[in-house]
């Protein structure tokens, strides 16, 4: 199976089959960069192509019958400075001020973490609600700003807030203790993919966390679940609704996609049983 893919492009497509207005800004280069555009065309995904001298890079997803997955990645191509700032300038170009803008995935090489930390608050200065999905010093970069440079919400799973906190998180206390320092630095909404273990919110507007679960019926295809997961938020905030119900929309975008195959198209059921209910804070992980 050949799929167009990347953290953004999976969740543009993700947010595409459910009917919301995305486009997916990327980086284009290459045989592989050409067949990626071609393969966004065939899916009627809107998409606003940054030449690069590079190749875009090929991934490779070994998956088994009993879910279990494997990741062979190639390493990403170099981006001159000119070739980050047009990305840069693309993504505010390619938006409205009051829309989200997604900053996802891994930092290709001549992206540093500081030129990333400047972007993110470059968006947010120039009236964008701006997201933010990565991880490693690009993650630790934009989050050691604070106030108005920082994203107004980040979807970390726990391995990366653990890395963030600098500690080990065994319990949904200890989650929402170190999502809690996100929040008392200025990060609006901190959204936690716990894999089989849900997830968890913890959101400037709500008095306590609040932690979700929808079991899958079956487990084929883990890989871009966490995508499919934040595109259920954004496609219920896009709908205008409250944290709590796109917490659980978030969770049936995230079940689904588990058991697919493939990269996740179109809606989820939405009468897939979700629980939603205050975080006890001695849960373990």
């Amino acid at each position: 199976m050949v799929e167009p893919s990347g953290k953004g492009v999976n969740v543009a497509i993700a947010l595409h089959g459910a009917g919301v207005d995305v486009r997916a800004v990327l980086p284009i280069g290459g045989g592989a960069g050409r067949e990626i555009a071609s393969l966004l065309d065939d899916l009627g995904l809107a998409h606003v192509d940054v030449p690069i001298a590079g190749t875009v890079r090929s991934n490779i997803s070994l998956v088994e019958a009993d879910g279990q997955s494997t990741k062979v990645n190639e390493p990403g191509p170099l981006l001159s400075d000119s070739e980050v700032d047009a990305l840069c300038a693309t993504s505010l170009a390619g938006s409205d001020v009051g829309e989200w803008v997604l900053w996802a995935g891994s930092l290709p090489g001549g992206f540093t973490p500081q030129r990333f930390a400047d972007a993110v608050a470059d968006t947010r200065a120039a009236g964008r609600l701006v997201a933010v999905d990565s991880s490693g010093p690009a993650l630790m970069r934009v989050i050691s700003q604070h106030g108005d440079r920082l994203p107004h919400m980040v979807k970390p799973n726990a391995e990366e807030l653990a890395e963030l906190a600098g500690r080990g998180l065994t319990t949904l206390g200890d989650v929402a203790d170190a999502a809690q320092v996100l929040l008392a630095r200025g990060v609006r909404t901190v959204l936690i993919s716990l894999g089989h273990n849900g997830a968890l919110l913890v959101d400037a507007d709500l008095p306590r966390p609040l932690h979700g679960h929808a079991a899958a019926r079956r487990v084929v295809n883990t890989v871009g679940a966490g995508d499919a997961f934040l595109a259920g938020w954004l496609a219920a905030l896009d709908a205008g609704a409250p944290p709590a119900d796109a917490l659980a929309n978030a969770l049936r975008f995230g079940a689904t996609a588990v058991e697919q195959e493939g990269t996740l198209l179109g809606v989820p059921d939405p009468d897939r049983p979700v629980t939603i209910a205050a975080a006890e804070a001695l849960t373990p992980l």
